[in-house]
């Protein structure tokens, strides 16, 4: 994401070797990047808003009351409530390889307005979703959405467009709900409260059922009480993904662990093992996810 920097650090100035800050404003949000050129450690930063924090370039060791302390690296973002304070160390920072980070606060009100707005459209008959983004630290790793849509802020918060106001206006309103959809499947994946929800029952009987070849949106809808097209529309509303791609993804998953612990089984047989009609299919499914196809991955982990 470096690259989308230059025309940042043409017009920058440098005033401090560490955390140097330059701000970027439109009407309710402003983008924050900050440039470490030295070593340093215990540095306090603090917010009065909520904020989206990616890593740029090279390497953060962040401290956070909420979670172990954990190295920072490109490809990860943190979503943080306001007056949250971190203490950071910059282990890795030069004049040469300097430390960048960006830090998007947006404005408390437009963060209600866009949760309200997806709470009504992912709300399900006498379920109580009430899904937030500001209430907790996130910690997101190699999240393809929210990196895309990062990417795609900074460039358009540092270059001068006639349509900056509104184009930053819809990709606002876009990371706020990936980052919604992200902590909802989260929860409904991993917490135990949101098993007996419609859609948790749905995932839990996806996992429990992962290798049969049969299930189709039209029995999951079943299995949820809903009629096929509503519950499709729930599905990826909530979630972000359709029923079925959220399918393959969990059998590509279990296909890379067969990959790793059954090197004597062929591809077919790992296809099939997975729940997969074909191994064409399977193949596409496979480099549509993790860009490689199962045999490069296979001699990636063997090399």
């Amino acid at each position: 994401m470096s690259h989308l920097l230059q025309h940042h650090r043409q017009n920058r100035k440098l005033t401090t070797l560490v955390e140097n800050r330059t701000t970027y404003n439109v009407d309710y949000a402003e983008l924050n990047i900050y440039e470490t050129h030295a070593f340093a450690e215990q540095v306090s930063l603090k917010f009065g808003f909520p904020i989206i924090a990616s890593m740029l370039t090279g390497k953060k060791i962040m401290h956070l009351n909420e979670l172990d302390s954990f190295e920072f690296s490109p490809g990860e973002s943190l979503v943080m409530p306001a007056n949250k304070e971190m203490i950071i160390d910059f282990p890795t920072a030069s004049l040469e390889n300097p430390t960048q980070c960006l830090a998007l606060g947006i404005d408390g009100s437009k963060i209600t307005e866009v949760v309200e707005k997806f709470n009504h459209h992912v709300a399900i008959e006498k379920e109580n979703s009430d899904w937030q983004i500001d209430d907790s630290t996130s910690h997101l790793i190699n999240n393809t959405d929210v990196n895309h849509l990062v990417a795609r802020l900074v460039h358009t918060f540092t270059n001068t467009n006639n349509s900056k106001d509104v184009l930053l206006d819809l990709m606002i309103q876009e990371l706020i709900v990936r980052l919604l959809q992200t902590k909802a499947k989260s929860h409904i994946i991993n917490d135990p409260f949101f098993n007996d929800t419609r859609i948790g029952l749905v995932i839990k009987f996806i996992k429990n059922n992962l290798t049969n070849k049969d299930i189709t949106v039209d029995l999951l809808a079943e299995k949820a009480c809903m009629s096929s097209s509503h519950f499709h529309k729930k599905f990826k509303n909530t979630l972000g993904i359709s029923p079925i791609d959220y399918i393959n993804s969990e059998k590509i998953k279990f296909s890379k662990k067969l990959i790793k612990e059954r090197k004597d089984l062929r591809m077919s047989d790992i296809a099939y093992k997975s729940g997969f009609n074909n191994t064409s299919y399977f193949n596409r499914q496979f480099k549509k996810m993790e860009l490689i196809t199962p045999q490069q991955f296979k001699t990636s982990i063997s090399s």
